[in-house]
């Protein structure tokens, strides 16, 4: 016993101060005892996939009990392990390797007799054996019920294991499923991910506590003036909104009886009438007196209207409706839907709504306003169909963040231009790019590798295949429907997986074009790496230039083409010369193949 605390004890400050993660994202081992509690594994599983992690589940046989390990499996997707006699994994010493290959194990539900075992160091299952062999960061999260978390084996248990290393979680106080009350609940699975993430020095927001309940009003005092509504309320027709409202708006009258109100409106009503018959134009406070005028409310009052004390004077519930609109500018009908239209002021002319002005694009032209001069009538490419990609490609991580490969798309668009020139018909598979389209071009825009994959395959056959895009390799495996959070300094957890070989697929192809041509953009060992993708990409040849100073996005280019026979390298030059270059040894290419195929 003293052995196992003493070589935990010696681990645990390597465990506190442990701060690499696996490439892919945490990996946590969690084991499952058999208590009720072990229902809430499954929302932990679901929060720690979420968070970026992986998991693998070990369920002892009690815990089987309560939660499936098909539930588990489906939640982690990754197999769920329950005996320690699995012959296929334990040829190679599977409850080692399952302790060996996490980041962190995480014993939730802790029943009292796993942290018994725990602490006493016994190994009689799968759980236990390899708890006890990890040589990683162990957590415990107890669970039990309140009198077996008092008792005095249980908390000598947990401080061995807390002496141990093993981080020990405080169980939360509440009502638990045998009608007991106190401590011993299992912590929500929210706040057990929190400590988890905390491990590995990842923020995690915990959910805001609910309010606490607002305080009971408090009897009116004697001396604070009451406040009602000028006419007693009608009781509210059940619950809802107008219910929680009436109870919740305070009254803005001092509280009057209904005699005292209806001689108050008559008063005013007498006084309108007089200063009408008078004559006079306006003013209320002219037609009254100074005690009538004290009495009367605040706001400014039409001395000429007359109220209508045949019904009520608040609205009915439901029953109110705006007036008619009669502002000619007031257009609020065109933004939300439903609304009629302004009614005209007689005598106005009705304005006519002017359409908004078109969105400009800001499209760069690729060829710089030039373009190819070609003698008359040479039109090497006429009925040859080329078939062209440009730009890059964007892989999507979350709505806001994608992977991509710097490229302008101008090389491509130039050759595209170049192959129209000389009679081709064109098909330019153009990622997203901000370019105009050539004139005699048919352009597809894509914006990822699989989109651009596919329409390359359903654009085949041609007669070439020029493949200039610069294809992200790679994309995220999993995409996030929502904005991906900072987590503190751990970045987040991105899987990769490999795009489509867009060129090498084009060469196998059934449909092969007679001439295949890739694009290589180097750094380094520009011709060395040029000829050995030609080679592994099975093309007919591969336009290699250095991308290591201001090619991308510039105008001038140096470009070497390697081909079975050797390489030929062109002179920096204008990106449009070297696409009028290549162009026309495609051009001289096919027209020889066709000779060589005629004899």
């Amino acid at each position: 016993m003293k052995g196992a605390r003493e070589y935990h004890a010696s681990l645990a400050e390597h465990w506190r101060s442990e701060s690499d993660v696996s490439e892919s994202g945490p990996k946590i081992l969690l084991v499952v005892g058999g208590g009720i509690a072990a229902y809430k594994s499954c929302e932990l599983v679901r929060l720690i996939r979420k968070g970026g992690g992986d998991v693998t589940c070990v369920v002892t046989e009690g815990g089987q009990q309560f939660v499936t390990p098909m539930a588990l499996a489906a939640l982690s997707e990754n197999p769920v392990h329950t005996t320690l006699w699995d012959l296929k994994n334990e040829v190679e010493m599977g409850h080692i390797e399952l302790s060996r290959e996490a980041d962190l194990v995480v014993v939730c539900p802790a029943t009292a007799d796993l942290v018994a075992k725990m602490a006493a160091g016994i190994a009689d299952d799968l759980a236990t054996t390899l708890i006890l062999a990890t040589d990683k960061p162990v957590m415990a999260v107890p669970a039990m019920n309140v009198r077996m978390w008092e008792h005095e084996a249980t908390q000598r248990n947990v401080t061995w294991l807390r002496q141990a290393g093993v981080e020990v979680l405080d169980p939360d106080e509440g009502p638990m499923a045998c009608g007991e009350f106190g401590y011993g609940r299992l912590p929500e699975p929210e706040v057990i991910w929190a400590e988890i993430a905390k491990h590995f020095g990842i923020e995690v927001e915990l959910p805001a506590p609910a309010a606490a309940p607002a305080a009971a009003p408090v009897e009116d005092e004697p001396d604070e003036e009451e406040i009602e509504a000028i006419e007693p309320e009608k009781a509210p027709r059940g619950g809802g909104l107008g219910g929680l409202l009436s109870s919740i708006i305070p009254r803005s009258t001092a509280k009057k009886s209904a005699e005292e109100i209806e001689a108050e409106y008559l008063e005013a009503e007498e006084a309108a009438a007089a200063a009408a018959e008078a004559g006079e134009e306006a003013g209320d406070d002219e037609a009254l007196t100074e005690g009538e005028a004290a009495e009367l409310p605040e706001d400014d009052v039409d001395p000429d209207a007359v109220p209508d004390l045949g019904g009520p004077l608040m609205a009915q519930k439901g029953a109110a409706k705006s007036a008619p609109p009669t502002d000619p500018e007031a257009i609020n009908h065109e933004v939300k839907g439903g609304g009629a239209a302004p009614e005209p002021i007689e005598g106005d002319a009705i304005p006519v709504s002017a359409k908004p002005a078109e969105i400009e694009t800001n499209e760069e032209d690729a060829l710089a306003g030039q373009t190819f001069e070609v003698a008359e009538g040479h039109r090497p490419l006429a009925g040859r169909h080329v078939l062209i990609t440009a730009g890059p490609t964007w892989e999507a991580i979350d709505p806001v963040r994608y992977i991509a490969n710097r490229s302008s798309g101008k090389q491509g668009f130039a050759i595209a231009a170049a192959a129209a020139a000389l009679g081709a018909k064109v098909t330019l598979v153009a990622g997203p790019v901000s370019l105009k389209t050539p004139k005699g071009v048919d352009r597809i825009n894509v914006e990822s590798a699989r989109d651009m994959a596919e329409v390359v395959r359903n654009s085949l056959p041609a007669d070439a295949a020029v493949m200039v895009a610069a294809v992200a390799d790679w994309r995220p495996k999993e995409y996030r429907a929502e904005k991906m959070k900072k987590r503190g300094s751990a970045p987040p957890a991105l899987v990769l997986e490999e795009n489509p070989d867009i060129l090498t697929n084009v060469a196998a192809s059934d449909n092969r074009p007679p001439l295949v041509i890739g694009f290589a953009a180097e750094t380094e060992d520009v011709l060395d790496h040029a000829k050995a993708k030609r080679k592994r990409k099975t093309c007919d040849w591969i336009v290699a230039n250095d991308v290591s100073g201001d090619v991308m996005g510039g105008d001038l280019n140096k470009v070497h083409i390697i081909d079975a026979e050797g390489v030929e390298s062109l002179d920096e030059m204008p990106k449009l010369d070297v696409a009028m270059a290549l162009v026309e040894r495609i051009a001289t290419t096919l027209n020889e193949q066709d000779a060589e195929a005629a004899e």
